[in-house]
């Protein structure tokens, strides 16, 4: 699996976590809810900034966000 991928599930796991929709999340992040879809489906190269703004509308810092044995 390669990091995209990865990076996709752990979204989708967190995000779900929180209970919002992707549509809810997008907006959270004030990213398009069709890239949040593309990054749960492992089909993005996201960012690092992007990934801070994911990160701050989940209410955790960039390292818990990779904090998984996904990223053993």
């Amino acid at each position: 699996m390669d990091i995209k991928e990865r990076i996709g599930i752990r979204l989708k796991e967190l995000r779900k976590q929180t209970g919002l929709s992707q549509e809810r999340f997008a907006f959270e992040c004030e990213l398009d809810r069709t890239y949040i879809a593309s990054i749960e489906q492992g089909k993005r190269n996201v960012s690092i900034a992007n990934i801070e703004k994911i990160s701050k509308a989940l209410n955790i810092s960039v390292a818990d966000f990779f904090n998984s044995k996904l990223f053993d």
